[in-house]
């Protein structure tokens, strides 16, 4: 057997193998016997037709139906058992010659890891940004429960910003004639909404019950905005009456969990604040390791690449009532957009890999002692089941592992806490 490994690019292989006819003997007569108990020759029963005749008769189909799987066979022994070779991806077969009583000539393409230096990943100097709560933001919270809570009390006429008005509103064009088929109804109107835009609160200050009111305003939408001109015709309104925030207040929504206003208000900054500092701590993973992979330029394999795109799509076909992405989707565009965060994702995958094998990490029988012992109160399940379940798990053993890593990469991190302004003050 004759072999030879071409490098087209970093991750990219093509083999050429080469059989000699002696060679193929063994894999034919195999094939031979495998096609013998279909085959069926007039003055025989079937499958009982002597191998000669089976091979002057149908020789040339068997072989050749067999060429596939001797490049397989000889690719599994020359590349991954013999080599060591662990191909990403399904390897292609690209090219094959053959002809009866002469060597099988043949050609497949393969993806690999590429080989690439491990850089820094140690003391990178990363920004944490931080976010302080404030009272204002916790009182922001009080409110968003307050209006959670509100009841609601018709009216006939607006006086103040706690009204809900409900509407139908009528698109017009620059004279004021109504644009057809660009009315809707029963629309929900809340003054005091900070997104409401101006104008229209503007226009329903006074708005009496029956009433027909206009509003003109350049509507933003991201990077480009339009005109609108609108109708609003009232056909409901109504007092928002907000409940005091006190201890009977506080009772009722939290079903006695909490009896004292101010003892909620403690709890409610407390939930805010652990709630930015998931989000502050995940973001913060985040940027360290886009930095790692900033300073490692190299190829990744297409094969991983479309690994990571199809977990992708299959994530959104999840997310669908039928499991199927909608009739009109344009799943080739989409894909195409998901494929700089897929390039992202195999090279991080494959730096954490290296990463892995240069600090040893794994996971140890009294780490998964350690893991089931604090979940088995939280999930109410018997510590020892745990432990056996960590064992066996992959996706568990990789969650510890990737853990350890993480905490391992933050705690050699130069870190530069900064106030975090990019998020909102209210929740």
């Amino acid at each position: 057997m004759e072999v030879t490994i071409n490098s087209l690019t970093d991750c990219d292989r093509e083999v050429e193998i080469s059989l000699s006819p002696e060679e193929l003997v063994p894999h034919f007569e195999q094939a031979y016997k495998k096609a013998t108990p279909s085959i069926e020759i007039k003055g025989f029963r079937k499958g009982k037709a002597p191998l000669s005749l089976i091979k002057k008769m149908y020789g040339d189909s068997i072989e050749y139906d067999a060429l596939d799987d001797i490049a397989n066979d000889s690719f599994k022994k020359t590349i991954i058992e013999e080599r060591k070779i662990q191909p990403i991806g399904t390897p292609n077969l690209v090219d094959m010659k053959y002809k009866r009583g002469e060597p099988f000539t043949f050609k497949i393409k393969y993806e690999v890891k590429p080989d690439f230096e491990l850089k820094e990943y140690k003391g990178i100097e990363v920004e944490k940004k931080v976010k302080r709560i404030t009272d204002k933001e916790v009182e922001a919270e009080v409110d968003r429960l307050r209006h959670i809570n509100a009841s609601y009390e018709e009216a006939k006429k607006v006086d103040g910003t706690e009204f809900m008005i409900t509407a139908d509103l009528q698109d017009l064009d620059e004279t004021g004639t109504p644009l057809i088929g660009k009315k809707s109804e029963g629309m929900k109107i809340y003054l005091n909404e900070p997104d409401t835009e101006k104008e229209i609160k503007k226009a329903l200050a006074d708005a009496e019950l029956g009433g027909t009111y206009t509003a003109k305003f350049t509507h933003q939408h991201g990077d480009h905005s339009h005109d609108v001109h609108l109708q609003i015709t009232v056909k409901k309104i109504e007092k928002v009456i907000l409940p005091e925030f006190n201890d009977e207040f506080v009772k009722k929504i939290t079903k006695e969990k909490y009896s004292s206003s101010t003892d909620f208000r403690k709890a409610i900054e407390e939930d805010l604040r652990r709630y930015w500092n998931e989000q502050t701590e995940s973001q913060f993973v985040n940027d360290l390791t886009r930095e790692i992979v900033r300073r490692h330029e190299f190829a990744v394999p297409e094969s991983l690449v479309n690994s990571f795109i199809d977990s992708y799509i299959e994530d959104a076909k999840n997310q669908q009532p039928n499991k199927k992405l909608p009739k009109n989707f344009d799943e080739e565009k989409y894909r195409e957009s998901l494929r700089p965060t897929a390039i992202w994702q195999a090279k991080w995958a494959l730096i954490r890999e290296q990463i892995l094998k240069q600090e040893k990490i794994e996971v140890s029988d009294a780490e998964i002692q350690t893991m089931a012992e604090a979940e088995s109160a939280k999930l109410g399940i018997d510590k020892e089941r745990l432990v056996q379940y960590y064992k066996s798990s992959d996706t568990a053993l990789e969650r510890i592992i990737n853990e350890k890593l993480i905490e391992l990469l933050k705690k050699s991190a130069v870190v530069k806490e900064v106030e975090n302004t990019d998020i909102p003050n209210a929740v």
